[in-house]
C-alpha cells in the first residue's frame, strides 16, 4: 500500500461526509471525519436514515425489474429520488453537529447497487453525483467501483484500505467481518498486507426470509431464528456451491443466493423459524469457511454492520468460527458508519490519487485508484438544496 513519492506527505486533512447505502436497502448512513486518505484524524457525528417503507418496496421492485442498465423503467425518476434522499441525509448530519455544508470539503457517495457482475466487467452503483453536488454545493466523490471491474478486479469490497488504516492500532493479524445484504471480511497481516474477499451472504437472506413470512424488514434481534432448529445437512449442501470453493479475491451480487433462484428450491417445507435458524447458520458457515483462506487464523474476529445487531447470527458465527467474535464497537469504533466513514475516506484518496483497490482485495492487475469527482454548479444549487431541505426538515 505504499503510496507515490509525487505525492506531499504534509496533504492538509479535509473535512469530508461519507454516504453508504448497502445491499440490504434500510436506508443511508452518513458520517463526518476528517482525515488526508492515508491518516484518520478523526472521526466526529454519524446519523442512519432510514428509507420509509414505500421508496424501499419501489427500489426493491427496479433492483429486480433490472438485469442490466436500462432494462427497467423509471431510471431517471427514482436515481433521482435515491439522490435526493443522500442529500436530506447529509443536510440532516450537518444539523446535527450545528454547520452548514461550507464546513465540508468534499463528499463521499457510494450509491445503491442496483446490480454486481465483475466477470462481466460491470457494476452498477445508481446515483446521480452532479445532483448531489448541486443541490450541497460541495465537490463528490462517486463511482468507485468501475475502474476497478473495468481492469478485470471484482470491484468489491472497497472498505479494506480503511480497515486496514483503523487496524494499524491494534494487535496483528487481525480480521475485520462487515455484515451488510452481503459479508465481507478484511484479514490485516503483522506487516500490514492485505487480504480481503465476501464470504457470502450475510443479512440479505434472512431480511427476504423474515419479509416474505412475517412482513418485517429483518429478524429483529435474531427472535425468529432463536425460536427455530437449522438444519445443518442442508447448509452443508448449499456450502457445495462453487463460490466457496473459490480462492480469493472474490465478490458477489446481492441477488447470487436469493429466494427465488438459490434459496427458495430448498426452504419449501421449512417452518418461519427453522428457515430463519439455517440461514443464519447458513450464513455463520460461510464466514466459517472464508477464514480458511487467511494465511494466519486470527485470536478475534471484529464485526461490524447491522449483522452485528443480531444475537442468533452473532451466536452462530463464534460458534462455527471457534474464535471469540466481538462487534467493532467495544474498540471504540462506530460499527454503524463504518462503511460511511470508509467512503469518506476514500473520497479523499481518490482525490488525491491514491489506490483504492489491490492485488489482493479485488485482484485487479495492480493497486489501483479510482471514482470520479464532480465539482458543483453553483447556479443550480439554492432551488435544489431549498427543496431537498424542506422534505428533510
Amino acid at each position: 500500500m505504499n503510496t507515490s513519492a509525487s505525492l506531499s506527505a504534509a496533504f492538509k486533512p479535509l473535512r469530508v461526509i461519507g454516504l453508504m447505502s448497502g445491499t440490504s436497502m434500510d436506508g443511508i448512513d452518513a458520517a463526518y471525519m476528517e482525515t488526508d486518505g492515508e491518516d484518520i484524524v478523526r472521526c466526529e457525528a454519524a446519523v442512519t436514515v432510514p428509507y420509509d417503507g414505500a421508496f424501499r418496496q419501489r427500489l426493491a421492485a427496479f433492483i429486480k425489474a433490472a438485469p442490466d442498465r436500462g432494462a427497467a423503467s423509471h431510471e431517471g425518476a427514482i436515481e433521482t429520488e435515491l439522490t435526493d434522499l443522500h442529500a436530506a441525509a447529509v443536510f440532516h448530519l450537518l444539523k446535527a453537529m450545528g454547520v452548514t455544508p461550507s464546513a465540508v470539503d468534499l463528499i463521499g457517495f457510494h450509491g445503491q447497487t442496483i446490480w454486481h457482475r465483475p466477470a462481466r466487467r460491470a457494476t452498477w452503483q445508481m446515483g446521480d453525483g452532479g445532483r448531489l453536488a448541486d443541490i450541497l454545493g460541495v465537490p463528490v466523490a462517486f463511482d468507485f467501483r468501475t475502474a476497478d471491474v473495468a481492469a478485470g478486479g471484482q470491484g468489491a469490497p472497497l472498505v479494506p484500505v480503511y480497515h486496514a488504516a483503523l487496524a494499524r492500532a491494534q494487535g496483528l493479524p487481525t480480521a475485520i467481518l462487515n455484515i451488510g445484504g452481503v459479508a465481507n471480511i478484511t484479514w490485516v497481516g503483522t506487516a500490514g498486507e492485505l487480504l480481503a474477499f465476501d464470504t457470502g451472504p450475510g443479512n440479505g437472506l434472512i431480511n427476504d426470509w423474515v419479509e416474505s413470512h412475517n412482513g418485517q424488514a429483518m429478524d429483529k434481534d435474531g427472535e425468529m431464528a432463536a425460536k427455530g432448529k437449522a438444519d445443518q445437512a442442508l447448509v452443508a449442501r448449499l456450502l457445495e456451491h462453487p463460490f466457496f470453493s473459490k480462492h480469493p479475491p472474490k465478490s458477489l451480487d446481492r441477488f447470487e443466493f436469493s429466494t427465488a433462484n438459490f434459496v427458495g428450491t430448498h426452504f419449501a417445507h421449512f417452518s418461519p423459524e427453522d428457515g430463519a435458524a439455517t440461514l443464519t447458520a447458513f450464513t455463520a458457515a460461510a464466514v466459517a469457511r472464508a477464514l480458511k483462506h487467511c494465511p494466519i487464523k486470527p485470536q478475534r474476529l471484529l464485526v461490524a454492520g447491522g449483522g452485528r445487531h443480531n444475537p442468533s447470527l452473532m451466536r452462530e458465527i463464534e460458534r462455527a468460527v471457534g474464535i471469540p467474535v466481538a462487534p467493532v464497537d467495544g474498540l471504540g469504533w462506530d460499527g454503524d458508519a463504518l462503511e460511511a466513514q470508509a467512503f469518506a475516506y476514500l473520497a479523499v484518496r481518490c482525490l488525491r490519487g491514491l489506490p483504492l483497490t489491490f492485488p489482493t482485495t479485488t485482484g485487479t492487475p495492480m493497486p489501483l485508484t479510482g471514482g470520479r469527482l464532480v465539482q458543483p454548479a453553483a447556479q443550480t444549487r439554492s432551488v435544489q438544496a431549498t427543496s431537498v431541505q424542506a422534505k428533510s426538515a
